[in-house]
């Protein structure tokens, strides 16, 4: 079984993720650092779980170990 060019290619685009959300909640951070601990716990639960894992990262696994963006279907 030859190795497949998905997973280097989607580990370099996890990284580049990580690193805009990153930048983004840094640049957020004067704003929301002002706000109650509640709020801002529910700000990065939220922005976390929609951002990194909802929208594009559940797909791009998908994608690295099946070959499309759809989950298989049984």
């Amino acid at each position: 079984m030859t190795p497949s060019w998905r997973k280097p290619a989607g580990m370099l685009l996890i990284l580049l993720l990580l690193t805009v959300w990153v930048v983004g909640v840094a640049s957020l951070s004067n704003m929301v650092g002002g706000w109650h601990w509640l709020l801002q716990l529910a700000f990065y639960v939220f922005t976390g779980v929609i951002w990194l894992w909802v929208l594009p990262m559940r797909r791009l696994l998908q994608w690295m170990e099946t070959g499309t963006w759809r989950a298989p279907t049984p």
